[in-house]
């Protein structure tokens, strides 16, 4: 019965760990600072943790696996952006584009 009840728990324990997407986590970006994206209404926020704009929530996006869309906000000028990122291991590339035309593209490290 024991083993049982340990077996079950170390699946929940996998399944919980699989449940969470890859963009979920803290993450370094291109300036030094920590980004934190997590859940948020059925979406992804993105929450600036250090740094000159602690606390500003930078982002939301939408999306699964390794693609992911919505909007970026450049946190020095406030101005926001169609936004893309893609997670490639602990790389996170994140776009920002104007007009679809314009883009800007930094790649934060998983932390």
């Amino acid at each position: 019965m024991r083993s049982i009840i340990i077996a079950a728990a170390l699946a929940l324990s996998a399944f919980t760990a699989q449940a969470a997407e890859p963009i979920e986590g803290n993450w370094k970006t291109a300036s030094g600072a920590t980004a934190q994206i997590a859940p948020c209404g059925g979406a992804y926020c993105v929450t600036l943790k250090s740094g000159k704009h602690n606390g500003k929530q930078i982002g939301k996006m939408s999306g699964s696996g390794d693609s992911y869309k919505g909007e970026i906000t450049d946190p020095e000028t406030d101005k926001t952006y169609a936004g893309s990122g893609s997670v490639s291991g602990n790389s996170l590339k994140m776009r920002g584009c104007v007009m679809a035309v314009l883009c800007k593209t930094q790649t934060w490290s998983r932390l």
